[in-house]
């Protein structure tokens, strides 16, 4: 009996200590070993002549009436199913010396009993409970079936291991047995539970069952160590803050590293984290001139005003040339001007009867294309007339193909065809009479009129 103590003892402590766990929940195995009292006086049994006549009377008189067996005697275990209950087994052994008042010679006591477990409180360290079940004692070679009740509160010192004290009653269904009370004191721990990933959290409990985490996060895992789970962390492996969802801010501009595009440089949320020293709306490493507010569209810089008439050059049809805001930064072509270009279109020479011009007109088509030039964007029309000699047929004609003559040269000499048109009105447009010969002179003209 004195090696079986032993063996027991060795066996118990090594299944608690290798199973260090937390919760009944999550370990629903318990295992007790420990001492048994057996008192049969306290009983009131009418078939004990030794027994008191009062129910618990001496109920902690230890050295009359206690039987207790200088050894490791009991052993039970039990597994929690679930809202506070616990099924189980127990078995102990004892030497009984004294049956009430009396003593007798070493009876040996035997006893295997199922329980039915109920504790009152969850996961506390004083842990009371209630126990009912039945089983069979031997006294000697005499054995009985028992009824048994009691209560007992098991005390932990941590969430695996702690002290059981516990008595019950058991009742006799066999007359010749003795009634008597059974008081238990032991070691007990609990074990069982599942950790999957070692964290010290059961899976029962752990949200990430498979990961090591934090108790704090429900087994959950930190792995930048942030104080944010990685499951609500948008950058797990880089320590960050709260208000970046975990993720760092080097430049404290309120972006986070992983948004920002100059994360070294404190900058604007709107400009994806990067500064805007001239405040223009394009970031500095995208603005040509970061010093000098400009729009998006010239790259940040300002629009220039290369002629200085108040029209930008983006704006005005001839940036190179003082205008006006009117005519879209353009000089305008004024009367004077108007007057001058037709004054030396008249002086414009042509074969007789044909639409080639003669040589000494050369220069003054020079004078002409150096206005035009001067109004790149002034468009023309190139008119050509006739006196009325001869048939209005060919008069038409060939005032037609003088004023086309006019148009050719002047687009070789690098005025745009957009800007030029050509017609003719043959006699129909005089500026003198016919009659006279001065007058005739005067009729056989070509003018380059602005098309407004």
């Amino acid at each position: 009996m004195k090696h079986l103590s032993k063996l027991l003892v060795v066996a118990l402590v090594f299944v608690g200590f290798n199973n260090i766990q937390a919760q009944d929940e999550n370990n629903p195995w318990q295992v007790s070993i420990g001492v048994n009292a057996i008192d049969a006086y306290p009983t009131n049994d009418e078939n004990n002549p030794f027994s008191s006549t009062t129910l618990f009377d001496e109920y902690f008189n230890v050295s009359d009436h206690w039987n207790i067996l200088p050894s490791v005697s009991y052993v039970g275990v039990s597994k929690y199913i679930g809202d506070g209950f616990s099924v189980g087994a127990r078995g102990s052994l004892n030497r009984i010396e004294k049956i009430g008042d009396v003593s007798v010679d070493d009876l040996s006591h035997y006893a295997i009993d199922g329980t039915i477990k109920y504790n009152f409180l969850k996961n506390t360290t004083i842990d009371p409970f209630v126990e009912i079940g039945g089983g069979y004692t031997w006294v000697d070679e005499i054995g009985a079936g028992t009824a048994n009740g009691g209560i007992g509160l098991n005390i932990w010192f941590s969430e695996n291991i702690g002290l059981t004290l516990q008595t019950q009653y058991k009742h006799a269904f066999e007359d010749y047995l003795v009634k008597h009370f059974q008081h238990l004191a032991g070691l007990s721990i609990k074990f069982g539970g599942t950790d999957t990933d070692g964290d010290g959290i059961y899976d029962k409990d752990d949200a990430c069952p498979e990961v090591a985490g934090l108790e704090a996060f429900n087994g959950c895992p930190d792995s930048d160590g942030d104080g944010i789970e990685d499951s609500k962390d948008a950058c797990p492996n880089e320590a960050g803050s709260k208000e970046m969802n975990g993720c760092p801010d080097s430049d404290g501009d309120g972006v986070a590293d992983k948004d920002d595009a100059c994360p070294n440089e404190a900058g604007l949320p709107a400009l994806g984290g990067c500064p805007d020293a001239d405040g223009d709306g394009v970031a500095d490493k995208d603005d040509a001139c970061p010093n000098e507010a400009g729009p998006s569209a010239n790259k940040g810089c300002p629009w220039p005003d290369t002629d200085g008439d108040g029209v930008l050059d983006k704006d005005d049809q001839c940036p190179e040339v003082a205008g006006t805001v009117a005519n879209k930064g353009c000089p305008e072509v004024t009367e004077e001007v108007q007057k001058q270009l037709n004054d030396y279109a008249r002086t414009i020479l042509f074969d007789t009867g044909k639409s080639s011009i003669k040589a000494e007109s050369t220069s003054v088509m020079v004078d002409i294309i150096q206005i035009l030039n001067e109004y790149p964007n002034a468009k023309f029309t190139v008119e050509g007339h006739t006196d009325s000699v001869g048939s209005e047929s060919l008069n038409q004609k060939l005032s037609e193909e003088r004023a086309n003559s006019v148009r050719s040269f002047l687009i070789d000499k690098g005025i745009s065809s957009s800007r030029l048109t050509a017609i003719g009105y043959g006699e129909a447009k005089p500026i003198a009479t016919n009659n006279t010969a001065a007058g005739r002179k005067q009729n056989r003209r070509v003018e380059i009129n602005l098309v407004k």
